[in-house]
Formats: C-alpha cells, sequence, structure tokens
C-alpha cells in the first residue's frame, strides 16, 4: 500500500471516529452533587428515561441516539419517528443496560427524576462501566425552567432553552396567580385513575401527581400518604365520590362509563370523567416530564372553567409546534377535546396577545412556526449561538 493511500484511510478513520466521539470535556455539577466530565459539545445523546428523552427532543433532537420508549404518533417529524428505541436504562422496570449504552455509543447520558443516593449510585456504576458520562437531573415540575435552561446549555442550544424555559415560566406562575383568588373550599376533589383498571393512582407530591398538585384540585389519595404511586379498591374510590376523574388509559375510560358499577360516582353522573391526552406525551405524568406543561394549561381550566382565561384548543395547536415541531389538524384537535372535556374554542381575546414571531429553522422542533401568528406562549428572541465556554451554573 502506498503511503499516500494509507495517510487517506488514516484521515477517513479519524473522521469517522470524530463524528461520533466527545469533544473536549467540561465539569457539569448535577442534581446529586455529583461533578461530572461531559463533552463540551455532545453530539449523540442518550435518554436514560422517558421523561429524559421528552427533554432532549424539545431542545435538540438531532443528538437523540433513540428512544427509551417510543412515543405514540400524532404528526411527529418522520426523522425522529423512525428512531430506534434503546429501552430505558433507569426505573423501576430497566430494560436496557450498560451493554445497550456500549451498542449505541453516546458521548452523554442524561437522565431526570428524583434523585436519591441509590440512583446515584447506579449512575456512577454506568459510567465504570462504559465510560459515558451519566448526568442525573432532578425534574421537580417547580424546576422545569432551569432544567431546559441548564440542559439546554449542555446541548449548545441554549437560546432555544431560553425561549422555552419562558413558556415554561409563563405557565407555571400565571396559574400561580390564578389561584391566590381561588377558595380553596371551592377546589375539586379529584382521582387520577392510572393503568389499564384504573386502580393505580398517586398520592400529592409524587412525580405522577405533580401537575394535579400545580393546578390546586385536592387529590382524594392524599388520605393514603404522600409521594408514591399506589393501588386502591373500586370501593376507596366510591368512599371518596371525586367531583372529577381524570383517567390515563382509554379501554378503562371506556368502561368506566358504560359500566353500572361506577354510575353513582358523583363525577361519572355529573360528566366530570376526563381522558388524558396522551400523544406524544402525556399531559399528566406519562412521562413526568416537560409535556406535563400544556396538562397544566388544561387541567386548571377542567377545574376552574368559570376562571379559566386560556383556549386550550389554540394552546395545544401553539405548544405542539413550539415544543415538538408538530402540526395538529383540527380533526385532532377535537379528537383529544371530545374526550378530554375541553370546551368549543372561544378565541376573542387573542388578539390581546403578542404575535409569535417565526423561529429560525434549525432542525429543532418550534422551527415551523408561521410568521405572524399569534398564539398563547410567549415567543422569547430568537436562539443564539452557545458561548465558547459553556455555562452549566444556574441558580438552583
Amino acid at each position: 500500500m502506498s503511503l499516500g493511500l494509507r495517510a487517506a484511510l488514516v484521515a477517513v478513520m479519524l473522521l469517522a471516529a470524530g463524528s461520533v466521539m466527545p469533544a473536549a470535556a467540561g465539569e457539569f455539577p448535577d442534581s446529586a452533587g455529583r461533578i461530572v466530565a461531559i463533552p463540551d459539545h455532545p453530539n449523540r445523546v442518550m435518554a436514560a428515561n422517558p421523561s429524559a428523552e421528552v427533554l432532549v427532543y424539545v431542545l435538540a433532537p438531532q443528538k437523540l441516539v433513540g428512544w427509551a420508549r417510543k412515543p405514540s404518533g400524532i404528526g411527529m417529524p418522520a426523522r425522529y419517528a423512525r428512531l430506534p428505541v434503546h429501552g430505558q436504562l433507569s426505573g423501576p422496570n430497566p430494560t436496557a443496560s450498560a451493554a445497550t449504552v456500549s451498542r449505541v455509543h453516546p458521548d452523554l447520558i442524561i437522565d431526570t427524576g428524583t434523585v436519591t443516593p441509590e440512583r446515584a449510585a447506579f449512575a456512577d456504576q454506568i459510567m465504570q462501566q462504559t465510560g459515558v458520562p451519566y448526568i442525573l437531573i432532578d425534574n421537580s415540575f417547580d424546576r422545569t425552567p432551569t432544567m431546559l435552561r441548564m440542559i439546554g446549555r449542555v446541548l449548545g442550544v441554549a437560546g432555544r432553552a431560553d425561549d422555552l424555559a419562558s413558556s415554561a415560566e409563563h405557565a407555571i406562575n400565571a396559574l400561580r396567580g390564578r389561584l391566590l383568588i381561588q377558595s380553596a373550599t371551592e377546589r375539586p376533589r379529584v382521582y387520577y385513575a392510572r393503568g389499564p383498571n384504573g386502580l393505580q393512582t398517586a398520592e400529592p407530591g409524587s412525580g405522577a401527581a405533580a401537575s394535579i398538585d400545580a393546578a390546586g384540585a385536592i387529590n382524594v389519595a392524599a388520605s393514603l400518604g404522600v409521594g408514591q404511586r399506589v393501588m386502591v379498591t373500586p370501593q376507596q374510590v366510591r368512599d371518596w365520590n371525586p367531583d372529577v376523574i381524570l383517567v390515563e388509559e382509554r379501554g378503562f375510560f371506556t368502561r368506566m362509563m358504560r359500566d353500572p358499577a361506577w354510575r353513582g360516582l358523583r363525577a361519572v353522573r355529573n360528566k366530570k370523567v376526563v381522558l388524558e391526552p396522551a400523544q406524544p406525551f402525556g399531559w399528566i405524568d406519562d412521562p413526568p416530564g416537560v409535556n406535563r406543561l400544556v396538562g397544566l394549561y388544561w387541567l386548571s381550566g377542567l377545574f376552574y372553567p368559570d376562571n379559566a382565561q386560556d383556549d386550550l384548543r389554540a394552546l395545544m395547536v401553539d405548544f405542539y409546534e413550539k415544543f415538538y415541531g408538530i402540526k395538529v389538524t383540527d380533526a385532532q384537535v377535537e379528537a383529544v377535546a371530545k374526550t378530554a372535556g375541553i370546551p368549543p374554542s372561544d378565541t376573542p381575546h387573542l388578539s390581546a396577545l403578542p404575535t409569535m414571531g417565526p423561529l429560525p429553522s434549525t432542525g429543532v422542533p418550534g422551527a415551523v412556526n408561521e410568521p405572524g401568528r399569534r398564539g398563547l406562549l410567549p415567543n422569547a428572541a430568537p436562539p443564539t449561538a452557545p458561548p465558547t465556554t459553556p455555562s452549566y451554573m444556574l441558580p438552583k
């Protein structure tokens, strides 16, 4: 082999390696207090669980190596819908392992959820086995804006992250202001029916109930404890006799509306049983991620229809376009509204809201906004180039 040909082959191999190797590392202090050396510009990111995949997807979907759990359809851009499923690395029922990490060769693993010593130890173990940096991020609902900004800087999309974080702050703060004028005695008593038989529920303080808590309802499962998902009996549900029932799965939603055993419940009699929208991600907790923001608007309008200021149909369209890069059709909106208890559209107030300018075409969700469109989500300045030295230290 000639020296020239040998040199050319080496150059090709180095270029190929550079496409998957991390850049120079920086130090990142994660939510577990670990200082992790991470690449300044990660190109291949593995989400350890579904909530982490939503976070990476809304910020920089082109960096995802695959799905922890494939989301359901509703118009997701084809290039992302076709990503492989590598499985869930963390959580109670993992379907991936260190061998999976080695196979998909990411240069960064992101895990979001409740941070515990056990979870930190697991992250350290995966790092030792694979050599891939693994960071843990607290995804408490109130920390959603901070989480977006922090990971946006890690992924080199600080401008987009700031824009989405502003929308998150708008959602959370607007609702808090609305609840300040709400009498505690007028708050609805709510049961969240999870699972195929509707008999798993979420206690207050759990990730699964965070958006219900934030929307100001009284969770009937509060009598059972705090912070867990628990199984209950049909008699317990009948004893609680909730004002509103939120149902996770369509099969149980249909059965509850038809089964005589449930007809005595106040929520059933008053037609206050609603199906949680679930495409491409759930609106309450499936998974407990950034996707809960649109659910916050939905739940507040459902719980307090007399005080609601939001056109939920328009908001769904805006949120899906801005966060997911998905253009939903009128038929898709109506299909969701039919079972989710969303009232008919009433849009005169939209004229008073600021115009959403177009986002630049960067290959990320939100880049399809139309010029001059009016919507419910605030739009910040266009994304800017990331700083040369990443700034990870944000206010806690």
